[in-house]
């Protein structure tokens, strides 16, 4: 990276910026190094040094509908990254732009066009899912514009050889295994009986937990997004009797499922994956929610106090599933533009070759566009709110 060094010092997160005049835009005086220590934060780089014009990044995925929540924690983790990077830039003021698309596929190519055609839109935040981003990254490629999604999980989405893709967290082939190691070793399940929600992210979760558990899966069923009535489920489970039911999906659905389930008097642990870890499950699933598992490739937010607190003064409320992972994608956009990348091609060029440490990883990925960090953590629901069930990685 040209003129760009990273240290991690007592916890934070330090960028030493020496950006040369050709780099900022700038004369001699503003391209003079500097270094920055704030909030832990990469984004904040520069000391006002940065200069550009009419520059945006993108938020793709959903901020209403059925699983907003997921959504608006990423738009969020992304936001406060620029909100950062704009405070100490005032020369190089970044717009974020919001592309509802509710996490429905048939909305995407439509979006995806409107924001290839904004020019101003340098990178994308997203897209958030697995089956929109099936949908909308073909355009995304064929414009040469570079996205980093801090959610969508689907493995499929890096074999495809896209130059465009990146993505901030390990896929469903690293979850899976994890979640189905962790019901069978760790929570001592003999049977597991699994459930899927028939999207592109379920019907993939689904899968990889069903091959990683063996001879340990004992049943499965699909169900569908929006469904309500879960009493056929319901009814396969209690006759197949397992030790633990794994839900793959979304927490819209998940929610009532477990609900249902113990309703009925099933006695099965109940375990979902990171679709399911936002607080609308706990809503849902009420009483039944307590004591559930949660597995997620997306690190505990708490595990990062600098991020955490700055994330908490600005939205007023604790950082949920992906918003750390948000920010970090964001960060690696906003170190493409400070070090002087401010077109499609040349950010895009930026991230084939950066490493530098991110709040929850390191900012690297490999040329298939998997970061290198793939940890998976569990989660248990406690006293109505979702917490660490250990403090370590499961994988």
């Amino acid at each position: 990276m040209n003129g760009i060094r990273f240290a991690r010092k007592g916890g934070a997160l330090l960028l030493g910026l020496a950006l040369v005049a050709s780099a900022c835009g700038g004369d001699d005086d503003d391209a003079s190094s500097a270094t920055t220590a704030a909030s832990g934060s990469a984004t904040t780089a520069a000391g006002g040094g940065v200069k550009c014009d009419d520059l945006s990044l993108a938020y793709f995925g959903a901020l209403t509908g059925d699983n907003a929540n997921l959504g608006i924690n990423i738009k969020q983790g992304a936001s406060l990254a620029i909100d950062q990077f704009n405070e100490k830039n005032p020369d190089c003021q970044i717009e974020l732009k919001d592309f509802d698309s509710q996490g429905d596929p048939a909305q995407a190519p439509g979006l995806a066009t409107a924001v290839i055609n904004d020019k101003s839109i340098v990178g994308v935040v997203g897209p958030a899912f697995s089956g929109e981003s099936k949908a909308a990254d073909p355009l995304f490629e064929e414009a040469g514009l570079p996205i980093i999604t801090a959610s969508a999980t689907g493995p499929a989405l890096s074999t495809n050889g896209w130059k465009i893709f990146h993505r901030m967290l390990g896929n469903d082939n690293d979850q899976g295994p994890a979640a189905a190691k962790y019901i069978t070793a760790t929570m001592g399940a003999k049977k597991v009986f699994v459930v899927d929600d028939a999207t592109e992210y379920g019907r993939g979760l689904a899968d990889a937990v069903k091959e990683a558990l063996g001879t340990a899966m004992s049943g499965s069923d699909t169900v569908q997004e929006k469904q309500t009535d879960f009493s056929a489920t319901v009814t396969k489970i209690k006759a197949a009797a397992p030790d633990a039911v794994f839900y793959a999906g979304y927490y819209a659905e998940a929610g009532p499922l477990a609900k249902q389930l113990k309703d009925a008097g099933v006695t099965a642990k109940f375990v979902s994956g990171d679709g399911s870890k936002d607080p609308g499950f706990v809503t849902g699933a009420g009483a039944a929610a307590e004591g559930v598992v949660l597995t997620c490739p997306c690190a505990p937010p708490e595990n990062f106090p600098d991020f955490y607190t700055a994330y908490k003064a600005e939205f007023n409320s604790d950082p949920q599933t992906y918003g750390a992972e948000a920010y970090d994608s964001a960060t690696a956009f906003l170190l493409a533009i400070a070090d002087g990348k401010t077109d499609r091609k040349s950010i895009l060029e930026f991230l084939k070759t950066l490493s530098a440490p991110g709040v929850t990883k390191e900012l690297a990925w490999d040329d298939t566009g998997e970061v290198k960090d793939k940890s998976v953590y569990a989660y248990i629901v406690k006293g109505g709110e979702i917490v660490p069930a250990q403090p370590e990685a499961i994988k």
